[in-house]
């Protein structure tokens, strides 16, 4: 199981995510560096847990349609490897995140056009490098539902398989940042049943390693954290100790 830690952009600086209430989130305080600047924090991040894979989700790309392409060069040029969710609405902003160094492309249920846009994103660059984000908020999906003729998440997520994913991020933002546990599990469980063959990374939530024991034991492939590593709660001891570094 890899631990991908969580970089979250508003206004060029890493914030804090809670429970999804943007207008709530401020510069992060972190243990790991004294600046909430994106390459200092992710910099950070390596030097203290060895981790080169981030999850990057872009704010302003998401919310205002404005894209940190300067943040997002930086850091790949840094060798980071980025999986980035920067609002995908359509492939020329792919085509601005494959550029930029963006290793994965996230494609977010929340901004998501529908399953059709989801296949064309597969075919163009490959499922290897395409990561349906199934954005829920206290377990209901977020986005414009008409598109994917459900609303149920376990048929949402169906819909993207059948359009070539073969990676998903399944991420109930009510849970983020909550330190309250991870909220998916038991869909996590069930998509695992349904598709074997499907990549499920999670998170939102995670308190320390016994989260991510359980998470392992339902045979998680990946586990998005943020707070836990910025307050303390898991660094390299922990995550040595359980044999989760080096995994990136």
């Amino acid at each position: 199981m890899q631990i991908i830690p969580v970089v979250d952009l508003l206004d060029g600086v890493v914030v804090r995510g809670i429970a999804g209430r943007r207008d709530e989130y401020r510069p992060i305080q972190s243990r790991l560096s004294p600046s909430p600047d994106p390459l200092s924090i992710c910099l950070a991040i390596r030097q203290e847990l060895g981790l080169d894979r981030l999850y990057v989700a872009d704010l302003d790309a998401i919310v205002h349609d404005h894209l940190n392409v300067a943040i997002l060069r930086a850091l790949a040029k840094e060798e980071f490897l980025l999986w980035v969710d920067a609002g995908l609405r359509d492939t020329s902003r792919a085509d601005t995140l494959v550029e930029v160094g963006a290793s994965a492309l996230i494609a977010g249920l929340e901004t998501s056009p529908g399953p059709g846009h989801v296949e064309d994103l597969c075919r163009r660059f490959g499922p290897e490098r395409v990561v349906f984000s199934l954005d829920l908020s206290d377990r209901k999906p977020m986005g414009v539902m008409d598109p994917w003729e459900t609303s149920d998440p376990y048929g949402i997520a169906a819909r993207a398989v059948e359009a070539g994913v073969r990676q998903i991020i399944v991420l109930d933002v009510a849970g983020v940042g909550s330190g309250e546990g991870v909220k998916t599990v038991d869909l996590c469980r069930r998509l695992k049943a349904g598709f074997r063959d499907l990549e499920i990374t999670t998170g939102g939530g995670v308190r320390g390693v016994a989260d991510l024991q359980r998470l392992e034991g339902e045979g998680i492939d990946g586990v998005l954290v943020a707070s836990a590593i910025h307050d303390g709660r898991l660094g390299r001891e922990e995550l040595e100790a359980a044999g989760w570094l080096g995994r990136s």
